[in-house]
């Protein structure tokens, strides 16, 4: 077993080879916890989720630090001129992600530290800048400090650019710069700033820059070398470049591996306030159960986009059902057979994940297994149902969609499936048994029953299948 993944610096699929044998360390940008979360958010956790527990399935202890940036210039931005002081606004958008990513069932990080609480481990890594002739204090006296892009060679290396060809950074007040291309490791305070923004440094009062406090916090919660460095396509440049750059320059090895999540459009365009098209994690938890939006954001390929357009929902929704239905009614067929063997996903599920976590592919297997789950219960092969049961328990665990958790019922777990699943199949056998001896007027009966209770019944080549309407 080799687990594979696209690692975006190397440009290349790579075998995961961890600094500490069955370890693996993962650091992920977290939110900045400006405004609400919207569906990109999600789509960015669930991936690292995803990747959390195939990783551990395949045996390896993991730990996963996903930070939050709790002070930063749009922060700052969005609290003035309101009632509500910067930290409280943070403090409640902050809970507002949180209940998001609970409503998707992403497990907790193991570590999830806020920038606000390591701004002495930034002032060290400054220091060492400072000390290696990378970093430079502002001449004007304004406090500000920035690293300095022209005295690392290695720069531009995550996103493979040459220096001359990089954009202004667009980071912090260019008063004191060398270069327009520096960017901020600690901001001056600035008249009309509050002063809870504010924290005493060596070069004087001010707050960190956002690319140094992810530095900061991934090497004091994981050391100064990690396995995977994790975060959305958009963050590469520049934030991952001078998070690589300004940790490296320090003397820190940083991630050994680099993983990019693909974004989510909406209709065919990027989601942006100037369009208006920004759907929100409230909004859309709301248009669907959590367990289909789940399915959904997580159903391509980590590093392709994903595109919602109106019926998009409905058909995560169709697909979804399909595994609901099939785990409640082999469940009530199944219930109390004795398992011979501890479940596991088939090989070709295993591989596809394996695959720089091929989920589509992945899935391919769920339903073909499903389908075949289904054509045990037709033939009432209770052999081949229970290991197709056992083997769609598995995969639906390790993606965190599977229908039975105690999450998806608010944290009781779903006793209705297998007793609803045994009655409907008792009437279903009761309406053949009535048509055998054509009595058509109880088998009518039956099926008229189980229509207006919200059951689908459908004649088959292979026999009667059911499903909720």
């Amino acid at each position: 077993m080799t687990v594979r993944l696209y690692d975006s610096r190397a440009a290349a699929v790579v075998d995961l080879v961890p600094l500490v044998d069955g370890q693996v360390s993962m650091y992920v940008c977290g939110p900045t916890v400006q405004s609400s979360p919207h569906i990109g958010h999600l789509r960015s956790a669930l991936v690292y989720d995803v990747w959390r527990r195939w990783l551990t399935y395949r045996g390896y202890r993991v730990t996963l630090v996903r930070n939050v940036t709790d002070i930063d210039d749009k922060v700052l931005d969005l609290a003035a001129g309101t009632d509500e002081p910067w930290f409280a606004r943070a403090y409640r958008v902050e809970r507002e992600f949180t209940a998001a990513y609970d409503a998707l069932g992403i497990l907790p990080p193991t570590y999830e530290p806020r920038a606000t609480a390591s701004v002495p481990q930034m002032h060290e890594i400054i220091e060492r800048l400072i000390e290696r002739g990378h970093a430079y204090a502002a001449a004007d006296g304004t406090g500000d400090v920035y690293f300095d892009t022209g005295s690392w060679e290695s720069y531009g290396a995550l996103t493979r650019q040459r220096r001359e060809d990089m954009v202004e950074a667009a980071d912090a007040d260019p008063r004191g710069k060398r270069d327009p291309r520096d960017f901020a490791l600690w901001k001056g305070a600035k008249p009309g700033e509050p002063t809870t923004a504010t924290w005493d440094s060596p070069w004087g009062p001010g707050r960190p820059g956002w690319h140094i406090e992810c530095s900061a916090m991934s090497r004091r919660y994981l050391g100064p070398a990690f396995d995977i460095h994790g975060g959305g396509l958009d963050l590469r440049f520049p934030h991952h470049e001078n998070e690589l750059a300004q940790s490296t320059a320090a003397g820190d090895a940083f991630a050994s591996h680099w993983l990019h999540n693909g974004l989510v459009t909406v209709e065919g365009q990027k989601m942006s306030k100037s369009l208006g098209n920004s759907i929100f994690a409230a909004e859309f938890l709301g248009a669907a159960r959590p367990a289909v939006v789940r399915y959904f954001l997580g159903a391509a390929h980590y590093r392709s986009s994903i595109d919602h357009h109106e019926g998009s929902l409905a058909e995560a929704e169709a697909a979804y059902d399909r595994i609901e239905g099939f785990l409640a009614r082999a469940g009530a067929r199944l219930a109390g057979v004795p398992l011979r063997d501890a479940p596991s996903v088939p090989d070709a599920f295993a591989a596809a994940m394996d695959d720089d976590l091929s989920v589509p592919q992945a899935l391919a297997v769920l339903h073909d297994t499903v389908r075949a789950g289904n054509a045990a219960l037709d033939a009432d092969d209770a052999e081949a149902l229970g290991t197709a049961y056992h083997q769609v328990a598995a995969m639906v665990e390790v993606l965190g969609i599977d229908p039975r958790a105690a999450h998806w019922s608010g944290g009781a777990q779903d006793v209705s499936a297998a007793p609803l699943a045994a009655l409907v199949d008792r009437l279903v056998q009761e309406r053949a048994d009535a048509r055998a001896a054509r009595d058509f007027a109880t088998a009518d009966r039956v099926r008229d029953d189980l229509a207006a209770a919200g059951i689908t019944i459908e004649d088959t080549a292979a026999g009667t299948r059911w499903s909720i309407a």
